[in-house]
């Protein structure tokens, strides 16, 4: 059995103060008192442990780390944008690796000097294709490794290309002729010369040479015989044909208006001589005028204008209503002022417009309405004419005979005939048939009841006395007379 020596300070762990010394009886030797001094031996250190391979794994570890976290950023190996080889290079990198491809790429047509892709106006959306390179073919995705190129179509500035192209090569261009538009003074209206379309390089072959080059690798790409295609005017036959007609159109209605009346026109030659024309810069025709030019016809409008107003007389029933007009009336009128009236004519001719209204001050008319009947007494064989109940004319007449009477009642005329051949049947007093009868040259018809009518007689002079085959007969001059005061509507009373 073997004792184990304790301090008897130490704790239960076995922990001792270090300034106290433990004592041990041993028995013999020691100091006279029979004890010995015991020192306690240094605790053996313990072993470290052997971490040599943690510090080689952890280089590993990193280079792992790196190469994955490359591998999230960059695009496959093997991928190449048209000609461009971007594997391995970040969205960006490979952004500019395709743009200094594009940029670097030059044209040559014909014998002409070389061209920079810039020159063209050349475009390529590289950051979307690098871009979609990268989410499409990421390198971590080994089955994206060394894949089939990526298209990156390239677009090019046609006019920009087509001016490039003029001056680099000249000898394949040929310049278009503006369509042109003038007045022509033997016709008196605005002609159209055609427009001539040029010829240059075909934009499309220049843009398709472009990619082939961009596609193969190549620095430069030669045309020696590019397709050509038609350069069109820049004023154009349509454009000019469309000015013409509008042109045209105003020379037709040039004038100075009141209301819908042309009062004072304008010659075709005089408004040509006023219109100025220019092209914009987009082909098309613009007209401006000077109203310096219109203003010597300005100044003689009043006079042109200006008249006075000539009052109405009309015939009326006994309701009042118009039957016709004697004297129409017109409203007098005057321009007061001619102010600013060049300057508005030409400001109206510059948007196609050669109505030009005038400001003309009116003065009414009076109208003197005459209210005219016309009576037949058939016991009197008279006619009487009234103007607004008064009598203001009369004369004898032959009217219907036995056997074929002018009939009675209240009627207006109906219709009026300078000339007539009239057509009938001779009645015997009690009204038998006695034949047919023809009237050649019959003036002055004016019918009121059916086939009766006021008509002149040149066949007999019996007025006062019934003679007719029921008409109102009377000598020409006299039914002239009526034909010239009467209208249709006039009312007209038949009575004994």
């Amino acid at each position: 059995m073997t004792d184990v020596v304790t301090r008897p300070e130490a704790d239960e762990t076995g922990a001792v103060a270090t300034d106290d010394a433990p004592t041990l009886a041993l028995g013999a030797g020691g100091d006279e008192a029979g004890t010995t001094e015991v020192k306690w031996a240094s605790a053996e250190p313990p072993r470290k442990k052997r971490r040599l391979a943690l510090w080689i794994g952890i280089p590993v570890a990193v280079a792992a780390l790196g190469a994955g976290a490359a591998s999230l950023m960059l695009i496959a190996p093997g991928t190449t944008v048209a000609g461009v080889s971007v594997g391995l290079l970040t969205p960006g990198a490979a952004s500019d690796a395709i743009s200094e491809r594009l940029q670097n790429t030059e044209l040559v047509v014909g014998d002409g000097d070389a061209v920079s892709s810039a020159d063209l106006g050349a475009e390529l959306d590289v950051r979307a294709i690098a871009e979609s390179a990268f989410e499409t073919r990421p390198a971590w995705n080994v089955t994206q490794w060394f894949g089939d190129p990526i298209s990156a179509p390239i677009t090019i500035d046609a006019q920009l290309t087509a001016e490039v192209l003029r001056e680099a090569a000249p000898s394949l261009y040929t310049a278009p002729t503006d369509a042109t538009l003038a007045f022509d003074a033997g016709t008196q209206t605005y002609v159209v010369t055609p427009a001539v379309d040029g010829s240059g390089v075909d934009p499309a072959a220049v843009e398709a040479g472009l990619q082939q080059a961009f596609n193969d690798g190549a620095a430069t790409v030669v045309l020696d015989d590019p397709a050509l295609a038609p350069i069109p005017a820049n004023t154009t036959t349509d454009s000019a044909q469309s000015s013409a007609d509008v042109l045209n159109a105003m020379l037709d209605s040039a004038g100075f208006y009141i209301g819908e009346e042309r009062t004072v026109p304008v010659d075709r030659a005089v408004l040509a001589s006023w219109i100025t024309l220019s092209t914009t810069e987009d082909g098309t025709f613009e007209f401006t005028a000077d109203p310096a030019a219109i203003q010597p016809v300005v100044d003689t409008l009043p006079a042109l204008v200006a008249r006075d107003a000539v009052n109405a007389t009309v015939i009326t029933n006994t309701a009042g209503e118009h039957l016709y007009d004697i004297q129409s009336g017109q409203a007098g009128r005057a321009l007061e002022s001619t102010d600013g009236i060049a300057a508005g004519f030409a400001e109206q001719l510059s948007t196609g417009n050669a109505v030009y209204p005038l400001p003309v001050v009116e003065t009414q008319f009076q109208t003197t309405a005459l209210e005219r009947t016309i009576d037949v007494n058939l016991s009197a064989q008279r006619v009487t004419l009234y103007e607004n109940g008064a009598a203001v004319d009369s004369w004898s007449v032959s009217t219907g005979k036995q056997g074929a009477p002018t009939y009675t009642g209240n009627y207006t005329i109906q219709s009026m005939y300078p000339m007539q051949t009239l057509y009938g049947t001779y009645r015997g007093p009690n009204g038998e048939d006695l034949g047919p009868y023809v009237q050649p040259n019959v003036k002055w018809m004016m019918y009121f009841n059916g086939g009766q009518a006021f008509h002149g007689v040149y066949w007999h002079s019996n007025w006062g006395r019934p003679s007719s085959h029921g008409c109102v007969g009377m000598p020409e001059w006299r039914a002239a007379q009526l034909y010239d005061w009467a209208a249709p509507g006039v009312e007209v009373s038949i009575h004994n």
